[in-house]
């Protein structure tokens, strides 16, 4: 017991990224054995040989830095996760570069880059190009990148009022509330990265286990259940089939990836360590309520439209055609909501039943919008969104009654007011990041069509845009070097979120 407590110590006391440095080297193993099971021995010594190397390397430097005197600041935690979102593709792509030699190796970068960040955009239009074991590695990056969004938004964006927690904080983004510090002792970083790994982990790898069992029985093979279960989880939108309706699970299916899509709109669905936790729960929280209002009322008026139009032409005899039309805009909706990206096998009936030219322009809104806060979902956040509408029902309340008082509470009245402020401001920064990506991709050789969905993909990390948003899929490999290298930039802008950027340029955080 006490050499346990020694070894749990000193790895506490290791800078966070060799930590994540360290368990991604761990991780290659599973790849490995997947490779050996499957005969693809070439693929199974890339993983083991990096594996093993990347945890020779995580060995040493751990010894290496045993006994030093540990320094926790606040910058500390953001900026590693900065690094993991950057510098730890690099690791990543070496096995994967490894296994396919054909490629360049900022393609490698760029997948896993889009892994990890849960974006899910790939530079191979065509699944058959890689090998199940490198689909498999895509996956669970994807996995990962999502394990470490779920952890980090209550052990680092929390405790610093970012990522979404900022709207219904008292202290300023990117600062430590000097008022509840007080109230408490000070929790060490690492400790409360520790505490959240130990909650958070059982629940998504259980979750993600019992979505792959269900897809095994609804039809999937083995492989594809497996991504597509992290997938799911993760929001990344991976398949190594090239989508949920290649997948051939039919609509019991996708019923379950719906189902558990779901923890994607609140993380009052898998947690209750939110502000919002305190307002009545699941059913009153307004994330989640929204989430289920923008996923029944689009679909409803995309066929609702189609309805009104074919009551007189005699076009709704087949009324199993209208369901699966139905479902197919149902899945699809809650599917871009999340940011996950998978389209139903029933979307070409519902887009031929919406009657609409540019379908794409509504998927493009709902990864906008994106999902709940501290969830692995990307996008603006349902939060925000219920901040400026609060804000804007307010104001119309006060032009008719200009001398009423908000019966909304303490909560609600820092949500109408200050909430909103932060929440515009975010709003504001994210217009003027995809104004500036999509700049930067048209100087790089883009089209400006294509550069406008390339830059709403990568800052929502939402990466199945590309082939969903426009008439015509955007085949990323045909990029320039340049334009690949902006997107990267973007999806790590994305993920992390323009607020955590600038507070990590800020002079105060850096003295704390």
């Amino acid at each position: 017991m006490r050499r346990q407590s020694y070894i749990r110590a000193e790895l506490l006391k290791l800078p966070l990224f060799l930590l994540l440095f360290g368990a991604a080297s761990v991780s290659m193993i599973v790849p490995a054995l997947h490779g050996l099971v499957v005969h693809d021995h070439e693929a199974s010594r890339a993983f083991f040989y990096a594996g093993l190397l990347g945890t020779v390397v995580f060995v040493l430097l751990a010894v290496a830095l045993s006994g030093r005197p540990s320094r926790s600041t606040a910058l500390g935690p953001l900026i590693s996760l900065f690094s993991a979102f950057v510098f730890l593709p690099l690791v990543l792509a070496v096995p994967f570069i490894e296994a396919l030699p054909t490629t360049r190796f900022l393609h490698a970068y760029f997948e896993m880059v889009s892994a990890i960040t849960t974006t899910g955009a790939t530079m191979f239009d065509d699944p058959g190009r890689l090998s199940g074991t490198l689909h498999l590695w895509r996956a669970q990056v994807g996995w990962m990148g999502g394990l470490l969004m779920w952890v980090a938004a209550s052990a680092i964006l929390a405790p610093l009022h970012l990522g979404g927690f900022e709207v219904t904080a008292q202290a300023e983004p990117g600062h430590i509330d000097p008022e509840a510090s007080g109230r408490m002792a000070p929790i060490d970083p690492r400790e409360r990265l520790l505490r959240a790994s130990r909650a958070l982990l059982p629940i998504y790898a259980g979750l993600t286990l019992l979505l792959w069992v269900l897809l095994l029985v609804g039809g999937a093979t083995p492989l594809t259940a497996l991504c597509h279960a992290m997938s799911v989880m993760a929001t990344s939108g991976i398949s190594p089939v090239g989508g949920v309706e290649h997948a051939q699970t039919g609509l019991s299916g996708e019923a379950v990836m719906v189902l558990f899509m779901l923890f994607a709109l609140s993380r009052l669905t898998f947690s209750k360590d939110t502000v919002t936790a305190t307002q009545g729960g699941l059913l009153t929280d307004p994330e989640f309520r929204i989430g289920i209002f923008v996923v029944i009322a689009v679909p409803l008026l995309l066929f609702g439209r189609h309805f009104l139009g074919a009551f007189d032409v005699a076009a709704m005899e087949n009324l199993t055609q209208a369901g699966y039309a139905l479902w197919g805009a149902v899945f699809t909706v809650m599917s871009f909501l999340t940011t996950t990206g998978f389209v139903s096998e029933y979307w070409g009936e519902a887009k031929s039943w919406s009657g609409l030219a540019t379908p794409g322009l509504i998927l493009m809104g709902l990864a906008l919008i994106g999902g709940g806060v501290a969830t692995t979902a990307g996008g603006v956040k349902l939060l925000r969104v219920f901040a400026l509408y609060r804000n804007g029902t307010r104001e119309m309340e006060r032009l008719v009654h200009p001398s009423s008082v908000s019966g909304a509470g303490l909560s609600g009245r820092r949500l109408q007011s200050n909430g909103a402020f932060i929440a515009w401001i975010f709003f504001m920064l994210f217009a003027l990041s995809l104004a500036a990506v999509t700049l930067l991709l048209t100087l790089a050789g883009t089209k400006f069509e294509a550069a406008l969905v390339l830059s709403v993909a990568s800052l929502s990390t939402t990466g199945p845009l590309v082939q969903y948003a426009t008439d015509t899929p955007i085949h990323l490999i045909e990029l320039s070097l340049t334009a690949k290298a902006v997107l990267c930039g973007a999806m790590v802008l994305g993920r992390l979120e323009t607020l955590a950027i600038i507070a990590l340029l800020t002079p105060d955080l850096w003295r704390t």
